[in-house]
């Protein structure tokens, strides 16, 4: 375990002035809260916030950071109080200390509306402090390297899934690429086993055919940069396996195809030798057409700078070089923590740069969603996208995720020019507003005020920002139709009768449902979340309820109602009440793709993906399409359909099979369509929860030696 006084002597190594006396005094006041508290691996408690420290010493972070790591979790599971810490370390410690306190049970919450609160209270308190997030994901990185001394596997599942879904996605938007890539491979580690497994023997198999390539390819790359009079500092290394399997899913490519499996990096003095560097490795190694991108023009949106490119480099290996300057690799290897100065003894963040303009759009989509899980969904979208750069007509850089859409750009510009947006024109063409952008596209947006969001755009907006926008205006319209039906319900109440429809009439109801105004309870009574029958009670308690006439039932609860109360979880938003619901077998959708609703007579709704091929038979009855989307609960109990390409030999059904298992697949149905000597194909129908699970299922498949090819069937 390390111990305090090395601690000590790291931070001062980096920050001379730092207070080293109330690291001491932290440390000793955690060491006296924990007591004689045991982490799952038996080591004293207080080896946690010791080792969270040193990871943020690891990023040169400043005394106020050091000291919070080592307090993070007194609050929480001591008798020690946030009063004693700001007695004892001042308002600025305590304030961190409260801001990583009150996200302390993040991990331990199955609740998922529970764990979007929390996610929630996060992002509200990075956008205060970011080194509340910092700690934060020291904190996680610990607890996931200590991750297999839980003996639940049902928690160390849950915790993995929590990593990989937000805190490795935080992590790279803050440029912490290192952390992001532990954090990921110890959650893939734990999530996909057979699949690292798989990954592992085929990159060992590489590795012994390659002695020494590393060094190799090194040794030629300094000699050709060396020859060009370029002084530059080389190195090599292996990707992880999580980042392969990333790649091999992403791409939707064997093992064999990827570029950059070995990846090297060239560090020169200044950006013009970068380019120079370029020159010469292009102009000694074939490119591999697509695989060059320039981010020290164009910086990513965390204010990573670096030339990519991949070549068929020494020995005719395919690799990935990446190019950059010293304070460049800084900022790449420090992230957000690169930007402390320490001036006076004190630490200061700069964070005017475009890197944290994204924490800035969180909070934005914040104010739009309509609640916590709403916002963790969106949020998700804006963390996970690889970037293209567009301009307005003014040329204003807008970083947009890959495949963002005219619709996406208007709402990253401004919230009212997406709610305003009536068409696009991309690089001087009229364009439509599903069309996806590219990199160096010029996009002029044309609005109207009397426009509004259409829900079509959901089925393609892909930013967080723009989904909150098209759904807030979504809200809104629906409310005013939902006031407009509760009026008229009210108003029919009290035709006939001598009382006159008011305010003051209608007061006794809204006391009774506590709405504070006569619209609120309109929407209610129009959504159906109160009734009308009840209303009227209140309203003239002397008349008795009327009884059913005829055959007439009373209404029971809506199809969604009773879908939530079995369990079933295949609700779908926009739905008209009452009507029967199918999946097409044309296309099999899973919860994640977008989908339309086709109206039948007779059959009620039939969902479809929206780039299913059948729906050309419907494209002149505009009428029977009905806009609909997956519940965010929307899982389980759905069937996708696989083509699987796999070598003819002993034992390579089963494998398949253990694969499908152990990724949590269960095989419903299994057809051979085409035998030969060598090879076989074959048609698996797997029950799975959503996009994403069937995803994991392929890429594990692809990982297979003997597996050539995995695809999604649409029929």
């Amino acid at each position: 375990m390390l111990r305090h006084s090395d601690l000590i002597a790291a931070v001062k190594a980096y920050d001379p002035d730092a207070d080293g006396a109330a690291i001491e005094r932290a440390y000793l006041f955690a060491a006296e809260a924990h007591g004689s508290q045991q982490r799952a691996s038996g080591d004293p408690y207080i080896s946690h916030p010791l080792a969270v420290a040193e990871i943020l010493a690891g990023k040169r972070l400043d005394a106020a950071t050091i000291i919070t790591a080592l307090l993070h979790d007194t609050v929480e599971d001591t008798t020690a109080t946030l009063d004693d810490v700001r007695e004892l370390f001042g308002d600025e410690v305590a304030s961190l200390v409260d801001g990583v306190t009150k996200l302390s049970k993040l991990e331990l919450q199955p609740d998922q509306s529970k764990q979007a609160e929390n996610f929630r209270k996060l992002v509200v308190a990075m956008s205060r402090d970011i080194r509340v997030l910092l700690v934060k994901l020291a904190d996680r990185l610990h607890n996931m390297r200590t991750l297999s001394y839980f003996r639940n596997p049902e928690k160390r599942v849950r915790i993995s899934n929590e990593t990989m879904e937000i805190y490795a996605p935080l992590a790279e938007r803050i440029g912490m690429q290192d952390w992001h890539d532990a954090l990921t491979d110890l959650a893939f580690t734990e999530l996909h086993p057979e699949a690292r497994r798989s990954v592992l023997t085929r990159l060992d198999y590489l590795r012994e055919r390659g002695r020494d390539l590393v060094s190799r390819v090194i040794e030629e790359l300094e000699n050709l940069l060396e020859a060009e009079g370029i002084t530059a500092e080389v190195s090599g290394r292996e990707k992880l396996p999580s980042s392969v399997w990333e790649k091999m899913k992403r791409k939707d490519v064997p093992f064999e195809q990827l570029t950059d499996i070995m990846a090297f990096r060239i560090i020169v003095n200044d950006s013009n030798e970068c380019y120079r560097a370029l020159g010469v490795i292009h102009g000694a190694y074939r490119a591999v057409l697509g695989r060059f991108k320039d981010y020290i023009s164009l910086p990513k949106a965390n204010g990573y700078q670096s030339i990519h490119t991949a070549v068929l480099g020494p020995e005719n290996l395919r690799i990935e070089v990446q190019i950059r300057t010293q304070a460049m690799h800084r900022i790449a290897e420090y992230g957000v923590a690169a930007h402390w100065n320490y001036k006076d003894g004190g630490g200061t963040l700069e964070t005017d740069g475009l890197q944290y303009s994204w924490i800035r759009g969180l909070l934005e989509i914040l104010e739009s969603a309509e609640g916590a899980e709403d916002f963790l969904d969106n949020t998700r979208l804006e963390m996970y996208k690889d970037q293209v750069f567009c301009f307005t007509p003014g040329g204003t850089l807008i970083p947009l995720p890959h495949g963002a859409t005219p619709i996406d750009f208007a709402y990253a510009v401004h919230s009212d020019i997406g709610d305003q947006c009536v068409g696009a024109r991309v690089n001087g063409k009229l364009m439509p507003l599903r069309t996806a952008l590219q990199n160096g596209d010029q996009v002029e947006i044309s609005t109207s005020r009397d426009r509004t969001p259409s829900p079509e755009w959901l089925h393609f907006v892909i930013t967080g920002k723009a989904r909150a926008g098209v759904r807030r205006a979504m809200r809104l319209q629906q409310r005013d139709q939902y006031v407009a039906l509760g009026k008229e319900i009210i108003r029919s109440m009290f035709v006939g009768r001598s009382v006159e429809l008011n305010d003051r009439a209608l007061a006794p109801v809204l006391d009774h449902f506590s709405y504070s105004t006569t619209e609120d309870l309109q929407a209610a009574l129009g959504e159906g979340l109160i009734a009308d029958r009840a209303v009227a009670g209140i309203l003239f308690p002397a008349e008795p309820e009327p009884e059913p006439e005829g055959n007439v039932v009373p209404l029971g609860p809506t199809r969604r109602q009773r879908a939530r109360d079995k369990g079933l979880a295949v609700a779908i938003r926009g739905l008209i009440p009452g009507m029967a619901m199918h999946f097409a077998r044309c296309c099999h959708p899973l919860p994640g793709d977008p989908i339309v609703g086709i109206v039948t007579t007779g059959k009620g709704v039939t969902i479809h993906t929206v780039d299913c091929a059948s729906l050309e038979s419907f494209r002149h009855t505009p009428e029977r399409w009905l806009n609909v989307d997956w519940e965010p609960e929307a899982k389980a109990g759905h069937v996708a359909r696989l083509r699987v390409t796999s070598a003819h030999q002993p034992g390579q059904l089963a494998e398949i099979s253990a694969t499908i298992a152990a990724n949590r697949g269960n095989i419903t149905n299994l057809r051979f369509t085409s035998r030969a000597e060598d090879f076989f194909e074959m048609q698996v129908d797997i029950e799975v929860l959503d996009v994403s699970h069937l995803s994991n299922i392929i890429a594990a498949l692809r990982a297979l030696s003997s597996v050539a090819s995995v695809d999604r069937a649409r029929a």
